[in-house]
């Protein structure tokens, strides 16, 4: 099994062709572009085809969601050990705002999220994920904090990586020496005790 469906092998393999496709609109057509029926035209399947692994347009949307954040945290996971280089972990993330695709999928989900309800709650359920996993790393490096303190910082510290994401990218900025080294203070200081 190699996925909370239930699928296996060719099922599983499909599913991850039609995230695929999904992820590829969404990058190259935009939130717009990411009806159900399209995912359908696009991946060449019928619509009850996309509908028999992703009955709705936000169950898809999440399963786009999960499927990058555990890319992330798989890219990231050797940086959270405890006694991990706290630098290199945060270069890491500034590395992932520098990925074009990865920054417009963002944008286009937070545009989708403003207009639709259920994708919005998709999103939520994503960047709770999100804060619970540094909340989770702040609790290893700084076990004297209370859940409440590591959450709030954390939530804070996910909200500064993720709109510098928008100046850093290139969508509202360009990238700056001295800027992101004033980031990377302020990020130092949400991570440190």
């Amino acid at each position: 099994m190699s996925n909370a469906r239930g699928l296996s092998g060719k099922g599983a393999q499909r599913r991850e062709q039609l995230l695929d496709t999904a992820e590829e609109l969404l990058v190259t057509t935009g939130g717009a572009g990411l009806s159900m029926r399209a995912v359908a035209a696009a991946a060449g399947v019928r619509l009850g085809h996309l509908q028999h692994y992703f009955p709705t347009h936000a169950e898809l949307v999440s399963a786009v969601l999960e499927r990058v954040l555990g890319r992330s945290a798989e890219r990231l996971a050797p940086l959270l050990d405890p006694g991990g280089d706290e630098d290199a972990l945060l270069r890491a993330l500034l590395a992932e705002q520098q990925d074009v695709r990865l920054v417009r999928l963002f944008a286009e989900l937070w545009a989708l999220a403003a207009h639709d309800t259920s994708v919005a709650a998709a999103v939520r359920a994503f960047y709770d994920r999100y804060r619970d996993l540094v909340a989770c790393y702040l609790a290893t490096r700084h076990p004297d904090l209370d859940e409440g303190r590591r959450r709030s910082r954390a939530q804070v510290f996910i909200m500064l990586i993720e709109g510098a994401s928008l100046f850093r990218s290139g969508i509202a900025g360009v990238p700056d020496d001295a800027a992101d080294a004033e980031l990377l203070r302020t990020a130092r200081s949400l991570l440190g005790a």
